[in-house]
């Protein structure tokens, strides 16, 4: 069974920094995309950056310059780097992926249970 595991969120002052990193583990054939989604109390879930099955990193307008997507050599793991953070970047951060399992033949999307993530004064 595919999961996805995140880990890193946590309260920090405006201005401050974070690192999430989200881990895919289990019968994983082949990742198609990985990325990071967001939702605030009270928003829709929206995207915040995405790597592409053509190699391209998608971010959302509100967090370019100051977030950065990576994914680890093991590339069943990324990263995103949030810098200069904002109130308004508060908010439950989940990991996404298309991911083909051994046992499937297609692709199917898959959701962490999101960390938190909180900026505040």
């Amino acid at each position: 069974q595919v999961q996805l595991v995140e880990s890193g969120g946590g309260l920090v002052q405006p201005g401050g920094s974070l690192k999430l990193s989200c881990a895919a583990s289990g019968s994983i054939l082949s990742i198609n995309a990985m990325g990071w989604y967001r939702q605030a109390p009270g928003s829709q879930r929206e995207l915040v950056a995405m790597l592409t099955s053509d190699g391209v990193t998608n971010y959302a307008d509100s967090v370019k310059g100051r977030f950065t997507f990576s994914r680890a050599a093991v590339r069943n793991t990324v990263y995103l780097q949030m810098n200069s953070l904002k109130p308004e970047d508060t908010a439950v951060y989940y990991c996404n992926a298309e991911i083909q399992d051994i046992s499937q033949a297609n692709y199917a999307n898959y959701w962490g249970k999101g960390t938190l993530v909180t900026v505040s004064s």
